[in-house]
């Protein structure tokens, strides 16, 4: 198994990956759109896609990441967005070895550092991400504004 940086090659077999998390989410399956949002990722350059690839070349896993800004820091900051892996490969560490390669990432740009969020429902990540370094920042409060049309 190795961890890369996704293709367009991968479209297709990202594209389930991806269903499969908005899945997880309570999401409708959507094929088709999970294609085409990633489709425009990749050709927009505005996220970066890291995928677990198995030894027969399927992909069971992946990390994305978007570029944010911190004004105070006056550096960049990542947005680990989504992280899956699919049922059959979970427990083997995959999810680590992803994180490890997002990290990466952070350092290679030059950032200053990368957070994340997830649903207080979320047993398994709630549990994973204290193990590999991030720490629950409990001094701020998490506002949002949705435009659902």
């Amino acid at each position: 198994m190795k961890i890369r940086t996704a293709t367009t090659n991968d479209t297709n077999q990202l594209s389930h990956l991806l269903d499969g998390y908005r899945i997880f989410y309570q999401k409708d399956s959507d094929l088709a759109g999970a294609k085409k949002f990633l489709e425009e990722r990749m050709t927009q350059k505005d996220s970066t896609i890291y995928v677990a690839e198995s030894n027969d070349k399927t992909l069971i896993g992946f990390v994305q990441l978007y570029p944010l800004f911190s004004t105070t820091r006056m550096k960049k900051f990542w947005l680990l967005n989504d992280l899956y892996v699919t049922p059959a490969a979970r427990g083997q560490h995959i999810s680590v070895r992803l994180i490890d390669r997002a990290k990466q990432h952070v350092i290679e740009t030059q950032a200053c550092g990368m957070f994340l969020e997830t649903e207080k429902t979320n047993g398994i990540g709630n549990q994973l991400y204290p193990r590999v370094g991030f720490k629950l920042n409990e001094g701020c409060n998490y506002y949002e504004w949705n435009n659902d049309l």
